[in-house]
């Protein structure tokens, strides 16, 4: 076995092992619930079990993270399997620095499953170790990648508990506006969770049954004297194509419940050849996430924050509060070096300039002020409890969008990273 055989084998262990943590943290919590002899004992231990379990899983991907980089020859953050692996790997490095300060195991419920999340969504992506590209061939990708995904890391944290209080504070029997208002948007926000995990069931699932289909779609560009260039680009699709590049032609077609074409055509202002595929995983996304959540009211026979909500019971929300913002106080100066000033050293070295408005640094930007924000409307305007728990939820979305949506969906100079 050769170090990246051994590298890929300490990923999967790492992702089996915060898959049994967070049964374990669940046992650990939902012990008042059954254990009635000594509710407390019954905490004590299964709360040792599940930090153990995820500790061991955090060192199996640092041992992962390693041997990859010793295996592969450079830092792995350059594609997006890579850095959403490290960003997993970091999200239960931050977890484990703030459970070790709060001591609170309930934490483990939603923090555990993020890194679980991304891990996953990490694996939709080409795995093969593969070479630099002139860009990212600088000491900087170390420094740079390492230290912003750190701060988003707790960012993370910083959404699990904001989620947490939520879950716990908001009344799910009450009939009042607000009430019914903020029971709405819980809902919402997990049903945003379930599309992450519908999108990563439809993938592995047409990946698994070897579906594919493939179009030859024309590109027209136009230079900067307004001349119009075309070429033929091939795009393949591992997802039941109801969406076809604009301006395409079909080369093969699997069909697919009696599908045998296409439902529509990409609209031509989504430009690219990747735009009308993309534009189909987004909708079987939609549609995966839909049918889980379906299911799983089917199921508890009841929105999913009510169904969730007993288990917040007497946990401290101030607590949670709390939690919340000492991750993000935490991750925000660590962001700030690496997403703003180690980025803009780099793209100096790199482009010769400090600020050039791609949509990556944009993004990034946005993300640093919204948590600006964040922090001053906590600490100067006394944004706390509620407010302050919806800030670090939606705060944490647009990283997501930051990190997925602008690589995977807007062009630029960071496109690489998608890969």
């Amino acid at each position: 076995m050769n170090l990246l055989d051994f590298s890929s084998n300490a990923f999967l262990a790492a992702f089996f092992l915060y898959c049994f943590a967070f049964l374990f943290y669940i046992i650990a919590i939902s012990g008042k619930m059954w254990s009635k002899a000594d509710p407390a004992r019954h905490l004590k231990r299964w709360r040792v079990i599940a930090f153990a379990t995820s500790t061991i899983g955090t060192l199996s991907q640092i041992v992962y993270f390693f041997t990859r980089w010793i295996g592969g020859g450079h830092i792995p953050t350059s594609n997006m399997y890579e850095f959403m692996s490290f960003l997993a790997m970091m999200i239960m490095v931050a977890f484990t620095v703030v459970y070790l300060i709060y001591k609170t195991p309930v934490l483990g419920v939603f923090a555990v499953p993020v890194a679980i999340l991304i891990m996953a969504y990490a694996s939709v992506f080409p795995q093969e170790v593969q070479p630099l590209v002139p860009a990212l061939d600088s000491y900087w990708l170390k420094i740079h990648v390492t230290t912003a995904a750190t701060g988003e890391a707790f960012f993370a944290v910083g959404f699990a508990a904001g989620v947490m209080y939520l879950l716990r504070t908001i009344d799910f029997k009450s009939k009042e506006k607000s009430a019914v208002r903020a029971q709405r948007w819980v809902e919402v926000t997990l049903l945003s969770v379930l599309i992450i995990v519908g999108f990563i069931a439809s993938v592995f699932t047409f990946r698994a049954m070897g579906y594919e289909s493939d179009f030859k779609q024309t590109i027209v560009t136009v230079d900067s004297q307004q001349q119009e260039h075309s070429k033929i680009e091939e795009v393949k699709y591992t997802l039941p194509p109801l969406v076809a590049p604009h301006q395409s032609e079909t080369v093969k077609f699997q069909s697919f419940l009696g599908m045998d074409k296409p439902l529509f055509e990409a609209p031509s202002w989504l430009n690219g050849a990747n735009a009308g595929r993309k534009l189909n995983t987004v909708i079987w996304s939609v549609i995966s996430g839909l049918l889980l959540y379906g299911i799983i009211r089917l199921i508890v026979r009841k929105p999913l924050g009510a169904a969730i909500h007993p288990v917040m019971e007497g946990i401290d929300p101030e607590d949670l509060d709390e939690i919340s913002y000492r991750a993000i106080a935490i991750g925000f100066p660590i962001f700030t070096l690496g997403a703003l000033i180690f980025a803009m050293i780099w793209a100096h070295i790199a482009w010769s300039r400090f600020w050039g408005w791609d949509p990556k640094e944009v993004w990034a930007l946005i993300t640093w002020l919204y948590y600006s924000a964040y922090l001053h409307l906590r600490l100067s305007r006394g944004w706390t409890g509620t407010k302050s728990s919806w800030l670090a939820v939606i705060g944490f979305l647009v990283v997501m969008f930051t990190l997925v949506g602008v690589n995977l969906v807007i062009a630029g100079l960071h496109s690489y990273a998608g890969v």
